[in-house]
């Protein structure tokens, strides 16, 4: 059974990482950026979706921040127009197992999960489950997170999308402190050039806590 929940700013608290040394990310990077074109001034392009929900939406612009500026980019004045929009989004999806999921016991009733979703990957909807194990009490849950995040740079004046990239994790932790800025970096690492092999392995070691 899969249901989806929003992260909520106090999830900032918890603290991840995919190991203790470095976070390896699966990353497709797709880029139109002009040949000579240097970066410039950027500034977040926020959805609908995203103004709604201020507090989760400042904790992923904060997470996304230093692999923007890593890239180049600079914070655009106030009042000011920027030389780039940038759209950003993140999914974490958890994913509980049991022993009991193992075929070799009788009665395993399969993982569940739930989401915590940022952004542009739509709209949070649903509820949690549980389930029980063979012998009839709750089932041992060993939770595994998938998460993704998503970059958009898109030239102000005209629109078009000029560097799109994703990156893929999984691990022990929700990793919103930790695991999602290095994520973002490695969205980055590609830039300006995009890569021809996707998806590809991209290692960074994380900022500590």
């Amino acid at each position: 059974m899969r249901t989806t929940l929003a992260l909520l700013a106090t999830a900032a608290a918890l603290a991840g990482c995919a190991s203790l040394n470095r976070i390896d990310s699966d990353v497709s990077s797709f880029s139109r950026w002009p040949a000579g074109r240097a970066p410039a001034t950027y500034a977040f392009e926020r959805l609908p979706s995203q103004q709604a929900s201020p507090q989760q939406t400042q904790l992923l612009e904060d997470s996304a921040r230093r692999a923007i500026e890593s890239a180049g980019f600079t914070p655009v004045v106030e009042g000011a127009a920027p030389d780039v929009t940038v759209q950003i989004g993140a999914r974490i999806t958890e994913t509980d197992r049991s022993p009991f999921d193992d075929p070799f016991w009788y009665g395993g009733n399969g993982p569940w999960h739930r989401q915590f979703v940022y952004g542009r990957y739509g709209r949070p909807f649903g509820g949690s489950g549980w389930r029980r194990g063979y012998f009839g009490g709750t089932g041992y849950d060993f939770p595994t997170y998938e998460r993704e995040v998503a970059v958009l740079i898109r030239d102000r004046r005209s629109g078009q999308a000029l560097y799109e990239a994703h990156a893929q994790t999984e691990g022990n932790s929700t990793g919103v402190n930790r695991v999602l800025p290095a994520m973002f970096l490695a969205t980055l690492k590609d830039f300006p050039q995009g890569n021809a092999t996707n998806p590809h392995r991209v290692v960074i070691e994380p900022a500590p806590n």
